[in-house]
């Protein structure tokens, strides 16, 4: 397809939370093209533009390398700027590496938690309201996510569980209560 169309498609699979901006697309492109990963097929006029849109096509080697990338396990699968692509493409992964994909995103907001509610405790009191209501705001994203991906373990197990056999019951995760506003 061509970069347009790519970049819609690419936005509307990753979200409203990450855009994709023309500015990363098309260096990024440029280089897969240099790489061989992708290759120039034909060059379509519209009727609107008149000008050629230039379409691309993933080769035999951007294929091998996007295996590789999606089999990858590691600190670089889970963070913040990958995580997002990474789960998109799931639906192309080995239950195993999905597992390990999750867990570890699970543990790094964990730990991400765990440090910003520690430093919460100690700035409460230096804070003004709206900052408070910020921090809390972004504990309260990061609880959701952690338990939304404890879901989603579960889930993977669940259904490992039954291709091997044994089926375990998935357990819901409530979320937690929040006080009331006064």
């Amino acid at each position: 397809m061509h970069g347009y169309e790519l970049r819609k498609r690419l936005n509307l699979m990753l979200g409203w939370g990450r855009v994709l901006s023309y500015g990363s697309l098309y260096p990024t492109l440029k280089k897969m093209l240099r790489g061989s990963l992708i290759e120039e097929t034909a060059a379509l006029v519209t009727p609107v533009t008149r000008r050629p849109r230039i379409v691309y096509q993933v080769t035999e080697a951007g294929h091998r390398e996007f295996e590789r990338l999606m089999s990858e396990v590691g600190p670089t699968a889970w963070e913040d700027d990958n995580f997002d692509i990474r789960f998109a493409f799931f639906g192309r992964t080995d239950m195993e590496i999905r597992l390990r994909v999750l867990e570890g995103r699970r543990t790094r907001l964990q730990e991400r938690l765990d440090r910003v509610q520690n430093q919460l405790s100690l700035t409460q009191t230096e804070v003004d309201r709206y900052a408070a209501e910020l921090q809390r705001h972004g504990v309260e994203s990061v609880e959701r996510e952690v338990t939304w991906l404890s879901d989603l373990i579960n889930a993977e197990r669940t259904l490992g569980d039954r291709s091997s056999g044994t089926a375990t019951p998935v357990v819901p995760h409530e979320p937690p209560a929040r006080p009331a506003q006064g």
